[in-house]
C-alpha cells in the first residue's frame, strides 16, 4: 500500500520542530543582527549629515555676513538672518569675541536679542574661538530644548571677528532616526515572517519523506509487510525511499518464506513420533513439540522460555544437556519416567555447531513398546521352550521305558504308546495352533468374508463338542429366542472362535456345569457371547487372558491339555474380521467371553 506525506504527522514530528526552530532562528536572529546594525549605521550616518548640513549651513553664512558682523548689532543684520533661517530651517546665531550675540534666526526683533545671555562660554563657542570649529550636543539655554551645534570662528584679513553658529533641535534628527528605523525593522520584520514561511517550506519538504518513511518503518515494525512509501524526490531521499520499498518487498516475500518454512517445520515437528526438545545455552526450552509433551507430561505450547528440568522434571536428562554444553560431544541415555503409566524413554543429545556452544537438541523415542515386545519375546521363546521341552521330554521318557524294557511287557508298552501318542497330538496342535497364529499375524492367512449366519455356525460348534461336554455331564445350550443374525467374516475361522470359546468353556467347567451361547445386534456389530459357570478368572487375570501361553491356572490347563493359544487365536481372528473380543468374570461365578463382529 502506497502513503502519501501527512501533513498532521508531519506538524506531530519532532524533527520538522527542531529543524524548522534552527532554521528558522538563525535567519531570523541573523536578521534582527542586520537590522541592528544597519539602524546604529544608518543613525550614525543621519547625524553626520546633519553636522555636514549644519557645517555648510555655517560656511554660507560668514561668506556672506562676515562684513556685516563687523559693524555689531544691526536691525538689518537681525532681519537677513531670521530670512535665513526661515529659508534653511537651521538656527543661525550670530555671535562677537566677547560673547555678545549679534544676531539670532530664534527671534523677531533685535531687542530681543540684546536681551540675550553671553554666549562666551558656550561650549562649541569656545571652542570655534579656540580651534576655528566646534561642535555640541546640549539643552539650549534659551530655548531649554536639546540642540546640536556647530560654531564656526569667522576671520577676516587673519583676524577673528566674530563666531557663527548652525543649530538644529535634537527632536527633529531623532525623528528623521525613527522614521529610518521603522522602516528598517518593518523590513526586518517582513523578511523574518518570509524566512519563516520559507524554512517551513523547505523544512517540510525534507521531513515529509523522512515522516513517511517513519510510519512506513513502523507499519512494517506492527507487522504490515505490504505497506509501500511513495516519495518523489530525485535526491538521496527519493532514493532511501525506493530502497525502502525494495526492502519492503523483498522482506515480504522472505517473511512469507518464513512463515511457510516455520508451518512446514511445525506440521513436520507436530506430525513426529519422536519427541523433539531444542534447549539454549541457558538451558531454557526453545522449542518442544507435542510427541514430547507426550512422554514427559507437559503442554508443549507453555514450555516456550521456561528452565529445561522444570519441564521435563527429570535429572539424568538435565545432567546429559549440561554433559553436552560443556564437552559439546552428544551424549545418550536412556530414563524412565513415572506415573500412571511406566514409560521408558531414549534419549539423544546433539549440541548445536556454534562457539560458544548455543545450544542443544534433545530427540527423544518411546521404548517402552519395544520393551514390551522384547519381554513379549523373550516370554514367548521361554513358553514355547517350555511347552515343546514338555511334550518332548515325556515322549523321550516313555520312549526310553520301552526300549529298557518295557516292550516286553504288552499291557504297559501299550499305555506308554498310548502316552507317546497323546503327547505327539499335544505336540501337533500346539505347532498347529502356532503356525495358524503366526499367519493370522502377518496377513498370510487367506479369509473369504461372507455374510455367516450366526445359528448355523454356533449348532454346528455345539454338536462338535457335545461328546466332550456329555463325559463331564455339562449341558451345551443356545439361549432361548436368539434372533436370526449374520455376520461378516470367514466361515472357517468364525467356526475357529466358537471351538476355541466353547472348548474352553468346558475345559474350565466343573461337572454338572452349563455352557450358554447367544448372540444379538448390537448398532453396526453383532456381539457373540460364550457364558460358562465354571471357576471364573481373576481381575487382575483378565487383561492378560488372550496373550499367548498366558495361563490363569498353569497346572490345571497342562492337565486338561490346552497349548495356552486358544484365545490368542480368537483375538486375532476377531480383529482380522473388523471386530473385538472381551471378558467379564467373577472367581467360581463364571466367566462370559463375547466377541464382536461386523453385522453382514
Amino acid at each position: 500500500m502506497i502513503r502519501l506525506p501527512d501533513s498532521r504527522g508531519m506538524l506531530s514530528s519532532r524533527l520538522f520542530w527542531k529543524l524548522l526552530i534552527a532554521c528558522a532562528g538563525l535567519n531570523v536572529v541573523a536578521a534582527v543582527a542586520f537590522g541592528f546594525i544597519l539602524s546604529t549605521r544608518l543613525q550614525d550616518q543621519i547625524i553626520d549629515q546633519v553636522d555636514l548640513r549644519l557645517r555648510n549651513a555655517a560656511y554660507l553664512v560668514r561668506g556672506e555676513m562676515a562684513e556685516q558682523m563687523r559693524a555689531g548689532r544691526d536691525e538689518a543684520l537681525q532681519r537677513l538672518v531670521r530670512q535665513l533661517g526661515e529659508e534653511t530651517g537651521t538656527r543661525f546665531t550670530l555671535v562677537a569675541l566677547d560673547g555678545a550675540v549679534l544676531a539670532d534666526s530664534g527671534y523677531e526683533s533685535l531687542a530681543e536679542v540684546a536681551r540675550m545671555q553671553n554666549h562666551r562660554d558656550r561650549p562649541e563657542i569656545a571652542l570655534a574661538r579656540a580651534l576655528g570649529e566646534g561642535t555640541s550636543v546640549r539643552t539650549s539655554d534659551t530655548l531649554g530644548l536639546p540642540h546640536r551645534y556647530f560654531a564656526l570662528r569667522a576671520d577676516q584679513d587673519g583676524e577673528p571677528i566674530g563666531i557663527i553658529r548652525a543649530a538644529l533641535p535634537v527632536d527633529s534628527i531623532e525623528a528623521q532616526t525613527d522614521a529610518a528605523r521603522r522602516l528598517i525593522w518593518g523590513l526586518v520584520a517582513a523578511v523574518c515572517l518570509g524566512v519563516l514561511g520559507l524554512a517551513y517550506w523547505i523544512v517540510g519538504h525534507i521531513i515529509r519523506p523522512v515522516t513517511s518513511l517513519t510510519e512506513a518503518a513502523e507499519a512494517i515494525a506492527s507487522g504490515d509487510y505490504h505497506h509501500r512509501v511513495y516519495v518523489g524526490n530525485r535526491d538521496e531521499l527519493g532514493r532511501l525511499a525506493r530502497t525502502f520499498n525494495r526492502m519492503s518487498r523483498e522482506l515480504d516475500g522472505r517473511m512469507r518464506q518464513l512463515s511457510q518454512t516455520g508451518d512446514r517445520q511445525s506440521t513436520v515437528l507436530g506430525g513426529m513420533i519422536e519427541g523433539v526438545i531444542a534447549v539454549d545455552d541457558r538451558q531454557r526450552v526453545v522449542l518442544a513439540n507435542r510427541a514430547a509433551g507426550r512422554l514427559f507430561g507437559f503442554r508443549s505450547a507453555a514450555a516456550d522460555g521456561r528452565p529445561l528440568l522444570e519441564v521435563v522434571r527429570n535429572h539424568a536428562v538435565r545432567e546429559a544437556v549440561t554433559k553436552a554444553l560443556a564437552t559439546r560431544q552428544p551424549q545418550k541415555l536412556e530414563t524412565r519416567r513415572e506415573g500412571t503409566e511406566k514409560l521408558y524413554v531414549d534419549v539423544h543429545v546433539q549440541p548445536l555447531p556454534g562457539e560458544p556452544c548455543p545450544g542443544v537438541v534433545l530427540v527423544m523415542h518411546d521404548t517402552t513398546e519395544l520393551r514390551r515386545l522384547e519381554s513379549l519375546r523373550r516370554d514367548f521363546v521361554a513358553n514355547v521352550s517350555h511347552e515343546l521341552k514338555t511334550p518332548l521330554s515325556s515322549i523321550k521318557a516313555y520312549s526310553e521305558t520301552l526300549r529298557n524294557g518295557a516292550m516286553n511287557d504288552p499291557e504297559a508298552s501299550q499305555r506308554f504308546l498310548a502316552r507317546i501318542e497323546e503327547q505327539a497330538d499335544r505336540l501337533h496342535h500346539l505347532i498347529i495352533d502356532m503356525l495358524m497364529l503366526a499367519r493370522i499375524e502377518s496377513d498370510q492367512q487367506v479369509f473369504e468374508i461372507d455374510a455367516i449366519d450366526v445359528g448355523e455356525v454356533t449348532a454346528a460348534c455345539l454338536d462338535n463338542h457335545r461328546p466332550a461336554a456329555d463325559a463331564k455331564r455339562i449341558e451345551l445350550q443356545v439361549e432361548a429366542a436368539q434372533p436370526a443374525c449374520r455376520v461378516r467374516a470367514d466361515h472357517e475361522g468364525l467356526r475357529e472362535i466358537l471351538d476355541n470359546l466353547i472348548d474352553n468353556a468346558i475345559k474350565y467347567t466343573p461337572e454338572g456345569g452349563t455352557v450358554t451361547v447367544a448372540w444379538q445386534p448390537n448398532g453396526s456389530m453383532a456381539q457373540i457371547r460364550v457364558r460358562d459357570t465354571g471357576i471364573g478368572i481373576k481381575p487382575e487375570d483378565q487383561r492378560r487372558v488372550f496373550e499367548r501361553f498366558y495361563r490363569v491356572d498353569k497346572a490345571r490347563s497342562r492337565e486338561l491339555g490346552g497349548t495356552g493359544l486358544g484365545l490368542a487365536i480368537v483375538k486375532h481372528l476377531a480383529q482380522s474380521f473388523g471386530g473385538r473380543v472381551g471378558v467379564t468374570s467373577e472367581p467360581g461365578q463364571g466367566s462370559t467371553f463375547s466377541v464382536e463382529l461386523p453385522l453382514g
